[in-house]
């Protein structure tokens, strides 16, 4: 059919050169911007999907900026407190030559005191002026604000990270199942003797006594400790000796005789005097067996208490110048002195008795009367004073091992602590409070401390499974209990059990740790402490997004403690007590000042190797994740919205070639409707 009025074959060519066209204008425009979706009509999903990706990768981008500005703040502060372990490595040499007190004179030790100032100086203005972008680092404004200070139970605590969330605020509950426990031994009571009132006697050095009645009698005064009166057999001669301090007198009791005549004998008896007073006309020995072994008193000093406390106590007699007897007791020295008084009957054995009674409370006296059968008539008929001669007052005496709790036999041991360990070489009689006295004195070399008090008990001087208490008895002599009496040889402590949150706490003595995605801290309780408590971290800390989203899950939160002497320390004291005039200077406390200095030590090494851990662990393998991640985002969104240059290129050839075609195809189509002019003609 031929028609002029509709040009099919033009309106077919004109669509497909439209349509080429438009593929010819695409391909120019990816190849121009080398995108693949330039609008949203290119592809829809492909769009969506690319832009979602473009927005991850512009986060990701922001984090590896955040992370690595964090990186330079930790390595920032950690150069900073690379400077303070220099200078507290300084401090601590100084205080060791310090203790060198034995060779160093005390201007050198004060030039030591003015380094120590200045290093402590130094410190402080480091904690000041350490900042990042006007940003102070190390002063504690980036610490971790909470109400532990209120815990009476919690002597040192350390927040390193903890994630408030969107509260802001963290609860923290600790619960102590166990209390840390020290390591110990005990060798019981039955290592030792028996414990029992320490006793000494001291003998009169005067002795009264009378023969005869009130009225006629013959008063006899000497140096002997017994009288004994025997008979003497029918014979007629009266006769008196002292032999090993018994005063014998021999008597007739067929013959009368006199009490001039037993006087005249006694008075040639050296160190006895005899004085009739009255007229004593017989001296009757009848029934002497009665009479005789009459003892002599003497005063008998006794501890209140049972125990070796009151073992090789001195007792000291010495001329007073007052006119009363008194007594009194030095519980550092061990020694009771009674000071005679100058009074009439002030040096008889009853008074410095009661001297004894009301000048002390650790000893009981009392005068033994004398012993034997109750004399006969004509025979003593009075025991009267006791007492001692104050020109001639007895030596020092002592109480010995009488109160018991001493070793039965020598005895050698090797103590073993945590902190090294000491050979003891004891003899037989030594005390408890002695071998305790011994160990203590070089506790701070073993870890190991002894108490009498109950026993003689070993404890560890630290807390925790590290505290050890090993008792090696080398030898022990024959008789010896010691070995036998030891409830273990060997003892360990035990650490703290606890729980944060409901998390199982790591224990070490005193100390309990945690570390959860949200909480990370440790802290330290009083010795043995089993107190419960809780508390609240309200705010504060070095947060840094790490992240592409800003939640708390892609945050991280640190705290950075202060640094400053005031603030640095532990249980032992803090750093400023070691400057001049302190508590903990040299001159004061120079091995308290060796305490101090070695925590805070432990402090900052610990505060560097914290913030080391976040820069490599947690900065490092995130700045890595992030570019990984980074890179694959990129590359996914590439593949949806960059263009293929190869086959854009194929694109916009075939599309220059339809056009082509299609214009030529055009023109002729358009051509056809002349051909009717043929049909007119």
């Amino acid at each position: 059919m031929t028609r002029i009025n509709t040009n099919v074959s033009s309106l077919v060519a004109q669509n497909r050169l439209q349509s080429s066209n438009n593929d010819l204008q695409q391909s120019l425009t990816r190849l121009s911007t080398g995108l693949r979706i330039n609008s949203g009509s290119d592809d829809p999903a492909g769009l969506l999907a690319s832009e979602a990706l473009r927005s991850e990768i512009t986060g990701l981008t922001k984090s590896i900026s955040n992370t690595q500005r964090a990186s330079q703040i930790i390595s920032t502060a950690d150069s900073a407190l690379g400077q303070v372990s220099n200078l507290l490595n300084d401090v601590r040499g100084l205080v060791v030559e310090a203790a060198n007190s034995g060779a160093l004179s005390k201007e050198e030790i004060a030039a030591n005191q003015l380094q120590i100032d200045s290093s402590l100086e130094a410190i402080n203005r480091i904690a000041q002026t350490t900042t990042f972008q006007g940003r102070k680092l190390l002063d504690g404004s980036q610490d971790f604000v909470s109400t532990i200070g209120s815990v009476s139970s919690v002597s040192d605590v350390s927040i390193d990270q903890a994630n408030l969330g969107k509260t802001g605020q963290i609860d923290v509950e600790v619960v102590i199942s166990s209390a840390a426990e020290k390591a110990s031994a005990t060798a019981s009571d039955a290592g030792f003797s028996a414990a029992a009132q320490a006793t000494s006697t001291t003998e009169a050095s005067v002795n009264t006594f009378t023969i005869g009645d009130a009225t006629n009698n013959v008063t006899i005064e000497g140096q002997f400790d017994s009288v004994v009166i025997e008979d003497g057999g029918g014979g007629a001669t009266t006769a008196a000796s002292i032999t090993d301090g018994v005063l014998t007198i021999t008597v007739d009791d067929a013959a009368t005789v006199t009490g001039a005549a037993v006087a005249t004998v006694l008075n040639g008896v050296t160190g006895v005097y005899a004085e009739e007073t009255g007229t004593l006309a017989d001296v009757d020995a009848a029934a002497a067996a009665d009479a005789t072994a009459i003892e002599g008193a003497g005063l008998a000093i006794t501890a209140a208490d049972a125990g070796g406390d009151y073992n090789n106590v001195s007792i000291n007699y010495v001329a007073g110048t007052g006119a009363t007897t008194t007594a009194s007791y030095d519980d550092e020295q061990k020694s009771l002195t009674v000071t005679i008084g100058t009074g009439a009957g002030e040096n008889s054995l009853a008074t410095i008795a009661a001297a004894i009674n009301s000048g002390t409370t650790e000893f009981d006296a009392e005068v033994a009367d004398g012993s034997g059968s109750t004399p006969a008539a004509a025979k003593v008929t009075e025991y009267g004073e006791f007492t001692l001669d104050t020109d001639n007052l007895p030596a020092e005496a002592s109480t010995g091992n009488t109160g018991g709790e001493v070793l039965n036999a020598d005895l050698v041991f090797q103590l073993s602590g945590s902190d090294g360990a000491e050979t003891f070489n004891f003899g037989a009689g030594t005390t408890k409070a002695q071998i305790a006295a011994a160990v203590n004195l070089v506790s701070d070399s073993t870890g190991v401390e002894a108490d009498s008090t109950s026993g003689l008990e070993f404890t560890s001087t630290g807390f925790g499974s590290d505290a050890l208490v090993d008792i090696d008895v080398i030898s022990e002599g024959a008789g010896g209990t010691f070995k036998g009496s030891l409830d273990n040889t060997r003892s360990t402590g035990a650490d703290i059990v606890a729980t944060v949150n409901g998390v199982e706490a790591n224990g070490s003595g005193n100390s309990l740790s945690i570390n959860t995605s949200s909480l990370d801290l440790s802290l330290t309780v009083d010795d043995g402490s089993s107190t419960n408590f809780s508390f609240s971290i309200t705010g504060g800390g070095a947060t840094f997004q790490l992240g592409p989203d800003v939640t708390s899950t892609q945050q991280a939160s640190l705290g950075i403690g202060s640094v400053s002497t005031g603030q640095l320390g532990g249980a032992s004291g803090r750093l400023y007590e070691l400057g001049s005039g302190q508590a903990k200077s040299l001159t004061n406390d120079v091995e308290g000042a060796a305490k101090v200095i070695d925590e805070v030590i432990g402090k900052v090494v610990g505060l560097r190797g914290r913030l080391g851990s976040f820069q490599s662990t947690t900065l490092e393998s995130n700045l890595v994740s992030l570019n990984e991640t980074k890179a694959n985002l990129q590359e996914a969104e590439s593949s949806i919205r960059d263009a293929d240059f190869a086959q854009e290129s194929a694109n916009l050839t075939r599309a220059q070639i339809l056009v082509q075609s299609g214009t030529n195809v055009l023109s002729l189509a358009n051509q056809n409707p002349r051909n009717v002019l043929s049909l007119l003609g």
